[in-house]
């Protein structure tokens, strides 16, 4: 009889459905579990792989896994959606997952534990109280326009828009006056909360020696090296930077065949976040040099001489990824480029 060596798990909310496979990827049982059931299951299983797709609760059950001595491989579901063979089922994914698990050259995700995933939940409590706050100052602005007042866009606008409800001579009715300085209750404890949530941010990035090294590079604050130490996988699993800088979507797509490459747009896959933050810290390190000057001779003079500011920006960004990649993987501190002779 055949020995089962690789379980694939679709993982649901109460439901589990398990494909084992044997070694050749012959079908030794399918399965159908409640989640105490799974536990149990498992914890009677010989030791083997188990192969999920990488979700919300698949980082969790990897530690129950690893605990118990199974060998665990996460996939991105983007990946096991291509072995799906036609009807789109629960048993269908679970083969789907084997398939893909079995392919010599499959990438995995590395199970994250308990503190990632604590601080994880940190970093997207405060983007969540960000958006809150900007719908709160996006809707004061559209109310107060639907009476002639207009502010521009931003935080730094809401000053002003307080003056304007506060003003008792302002032609502002006083219902709406009333549910305008709810608003702005609202926005000041908002504000209050995104800044005690990033003290603490720089706090736990002060004390990571990973974090403060990262820090070293210009337009890298702590949010942003707190980002990369969070959610970025670990670097050996990326043979070079720019396989980093792809994964954070800050390549070309490529349309290529024939032997003929053409490269579109960028291709704004996998982690937003730390995409995101690094073309704002790209932004602030254009704006530096716009003020003071960019250093003679340096790329990003030749770049800002001849290319518009945000193509400028992901550029950057794109040199900051493969710098940190660098950083992160020899273990050292910035150091500014070397200029070539002229």
């Amino acid at each position: 009889m055949k020995k089962v060596t690789l379980i694939g798990v679709d993982l649901a909310k109460n439901v589990y459905q398990l494909h084992g496979a044997a070694e050749d990827g012959s079908v030794i049982f399918r399965k159908k579990l409640s989640r105490v059931q799974f536990a149990k299951f498992m914890a009677q299983q010989p030791l083997c792989l188990v192969a999920m797709e990488a979700c919300s609760t698949s980082h969790y059950w990897a530690r129950v896994l690893i605990t118990i001595g199974h060998t665990v491989r996460l996939i991105a579901p983007i990946y096991v959606k291509l072995f799906v063979k036609r009807q789109k089922n629960d048993a269908a994914d679970a083969e789907a997952i084997v398939e893909a698990a079995l392919r010599p050259n499959m990438r995995f995700v590395t199970p994250k534990s308990e503190d990632q995933q604590a601080r994880a939940v940190l970093f997207r409590t405060r983007e969540q109280l960000v958006g809150q706050r900007t719908a709160a100052i996006n809707a004061l602005r559209s109310h107060l326009a639907e009476f002639g007042f207009v502010a521009p866009v931003g935080i730094a606008c809401v000053q002003r828009l307080a003056n304007i409800v506060e003003d008792g001579k302002s032609a502002l009715p006083e219902l709406a006056r009333d549910m305008c300085r709810l608003i702005l209750s609202q926005i000041a404890g908002l504000s209050e909360q995104m800044d005690s949530l990033q003290k603490r941010i720089r706090q736990l990035a002060g004390k990571s020696a990973v974090s403060n090294r990262l820090q070293t590079m210009p337009g890298v604050e702590p949010i942003s090296a707190f980002a990369v130490e969070v959610f970025a996988p670990e670097m050996s699993e990326f043979r070079r930077g720019r396989d980093f800088s792809a994964w954070l979507g800050l390549v070309p797509k490529q349309h290529s065949t024939g032997g003929k490459q053409k490269m579109g747009r960028t291709s704004k896959m996998e982690q937003r976040g730390i995409r995101r933050l690094l073309i704002i810290g790209a932004m602030s390190v254009i704006r530096w040099a716009a003020r003071r000057g960019a250093e003679k001779g340096s790329w990003l003079e030749r770049m800002m001489a001849r290319k518009p500011r945000m193509v400028v920006a992901i550029a950057l960004a794109n040199k900051m990824a493969r710098g940190l990649w660098a950083m992160m993987v020899k273990k050292e501190n910035y150091t500014k480029p070397v200029l070539a002779a002229q």
